[in-house]
Parts: C-alpha cells; structure tokens; sequence
C-alpha cells in the first residue's frame, strides 16, 4: 500500500465521519457505525505527517501550507461543527489542520534536537519533553481537534515508527483516552502497517488539503437543505 492509498482510504474514513455527524441523527446504529469508521482518519494522518517530515525537502513550506490551510478551513469548520454559537464561542474550538500544524512543528523541533544532541541523550530527552509539553499546552490553549491527546498521536508515530508493538500500545491507549468510540482508531495501524514506502503516483498535494474545507462546506450545505 503506498502513499496515495493511505490518502485516499483517511479522506474517504473522514467523508463518512463528517457526513454521519452532519447529515445521520445521533445515538442511531447508523450513526455508530459511520462514527466508527471515521475514527480511522486522524491516526492515518498523522502518520502521514509524519512520512512528510521525513521526506519533505523544505519543512517551512510544510508548515506554511498547513498554516493556510487551518485560517482557510475555520469558517467552514465553524459553519458545520460550532453553528449557533457565538463568534466568541467558535474561537474557542479550532480545526484539525491546526493540530497537524502544531503536531509537525512539535516533531520538526525533535529532529533538530536529536540531531543536534545525538552525543548527550539526557540533554536531548529533557529538551523533547519541554517541546512536547509545550505543543500540547498550546493545543489544549487553542482548543485544537484532538487537543493534546492528537500531538501526543504524532510524537509517538515519530519516535516509535520503528518499533510497531510499542507503538501499537500507545496508539491503542491514545485512542481509548479521547473518548470511547476513538478506540477504533487503533484499526487504522493495520493499513499503515502495509505501506511500503512508496509515494505513489503523483497527483498534486493542494487537492488534498483543499479536500478538508471543501467536503465540509459541501456537507454543511446539504444539511441545510434537508
């Protein structure tokens, strides 16, 4: 499974996800079902944030383009999910896009460290606590998607990428502190764990980050006319 499929099954997990919570009554069976699916979507991309670190050629641009996407996705973020509140009160809970942006800056801070302290690691592990700390402080502070639990997500799809039964152990106790039916999001290590590296064919990047406002404001339309 290369890139492009791990893209496409976390936007298609996060269409069923958000479509059941805009357009499915609550506490129904299909609702739970389409919940639970959905939970598959935030492990599968932060992982990939994580692959993107790794490969990405310039992490400023990274961090650019998730920042613009997170301003770009509050208003349809706050039309669909924070409606019939207050300004005020739709400051108070942020996209997902800006724990992603807060999660990569967080990682990005890492590598340097263990880059830069790769000959003292208790200098580098106290500094990697204050850095993860710090981004979820922040996280919880702005009210991010997923808050604190969602960077403690990618730090561990960072530090333990190569060791899959510790890291199936966090993600299983990660996903069961949010809330109870996120447990299902430990599902989503069996697809990350058959990638094979391999980016896939190329299709651009931008088509995939507009995908999140854009489904959203879509969703949010149609259960406005139903």
């Amino acid at each position: 499974m290369n890139g492009l499929s791990l893209k496409l099954i976390a936007m298609l997990t996060m269409l069923i996800d958000h479509g059941t919570e805009l357009l499915i009554p609550g506490g129904t069976t299909p609702w739970f079902i389409g919940r639970s699916i959905g939970r598959l979507a935030f492990p599968i991309f932060c992982f990939l944030l994580v692959e993107g670190l790794l490969h990405t050629k310039n992490v400023k641009k990274y961090l650019i383009r998730l920042g613009i996407f997170a301003l770009i996705s509050e208003i349809p973020f706050d039309l669909a999910f924070v409606k019939g509140k207050s300004f005020v009160e739709n400051l108070r809970y942020q996209n997902v896009f800006f724990t992603l942006f807060i999660g990569l800056l967080v990682i990005f801070s890492i590598q340097m460290v263990q880059n830069k302290f790769s000959n003292n690691s208790e200098m580098a592990v106290i500094l990697i606590g204050i850095i993860v700390f710090i981004g979820c402080l922040l996280a919880d502070f702005l009210k991010t998607d997923y808050s604190s639990m969602g960077i403690l997500m990618i730090v561990s799809f960072y530090l333990l990428r190569n060791n899959k039964l510790l890291l199936f152990l966090v993600i299983f106790l990660l996903n069961h502190t949010i809330f109870s039916i996120q447990g299902f999001g430990t599902i989503s290590l069996l697809f990350i764990w058959l990638y094979n590296g391999e980016r896939g064919p190329k299709v651009n990047k931008y088509i995939f980050y507009a995908f999140y406002p854009v489904h959203i404001l879509v969703l949010y339309w149609i259960s406005t006319v139903i």
